[in-house]
């Protein structure tokens, strides 16, 4: 859910003497790099489920999800640069098919959800840029922990469902539910302020060039679990 490798111990990684170091602009390229590699198996996807391959579709989207939240953790404890991209594959297939579902049932939601998503995305980065708000530690733990908390709860339904038990009220479609929803795109929008100063203090601490994949990285998990989180409440709020 959260950025799992950007934290303090990278920016204090020392920088280097020679060679090429990180950038803001080269982690943005990274990232768009990341997002053109998600697309095509989005499309994909897509593309399957409305032709009415529905369990085609199905089985790409759960080979998506598993394989890109096993890359994660991969990348999160080796820092293997190579295996991004193939991890942003994955994401698409999860994405396509996702997408392609709740679009079926909310025609017109998706296209509002990436709206949504990358205009909180810009809305983050102005708040950041002009100080309003800062990445301070008390801030960073704050967020941090909220992640968790939420990691958790959803664990817990995720472990309920097997025995037809769900936490009652907040994966809902009432006002306690549609509340939840709410806060926990708010906590997913907080972690791109994280990302940001990672790559802003990651360019100054002059990280090697590698670095910038580590950045792309984090920011997409962050955009990916913020676009799903405004789904479900986009479709919360549909059904109220």
């Amino acid at each position: 859910m959260a950025n799992p490798i950007l934290n303090d111990r990278f920016t204090e990684t020392e920088g280097v003497v020679s060679g090429q170091v990180m950038t803001v602009n080269g982690t943005l390229d990274k990232t768009f790099l990341l997002f053109l590699c998600a697309m095509l198996p989005a499309a994909y996807t897509w593309q399957q489920f409305t032709a009415g391959f529905t369990d085609k579709a199905g089985m790409l989207m759960t080979v998506g999800a598993i394989a890109g939240f096993v890359l994660a953790l991969i990348i999160s404890f080796t820092r293997n640069k190579f295996l991004t991209p193939l991890y942003a594959m994955c994401e698409g297939l999860f994405l396509g098919g996702i997408s392609a579902v709740f679009n079926v049932s909310y025609p017109g939601i998706v296209i509002q959800a990436v709206l949504a998503t990358f205009a909180t995305m810009f809305s983050m980065l102005g708040l950041y840029r002009f100080g309003i708000i800062k990445c301070t530690d008390k801030f960073r733990s704050i967020v941090f922990i909220s992640t968790i908390s939420i990691a958790v709860l959803y664990l817990m339904q995720w472990i309920g469902s097997f025995f037809h038990y769900s936490i009652p009220a907040i994966f809902g479609t009432g006002t306690i539910g549609i509340g939840f929803s709410i806060l926990v795109v708010g906590i997913a929008a907080l972690n791109l302020i994280l990302d940001f100063d990672f790559i802003e203090k990651g360019s100054q601490a002059m990280l090697p060039k590698d670095y910038e994949w580590y950045g792309a990285f984090g920011l997409m998990v962050t955009l990916v679990w913020l676009y799903i989180e405004i789904l479900r409440l986009l479709a919360k709020l549909r059904d109220r």
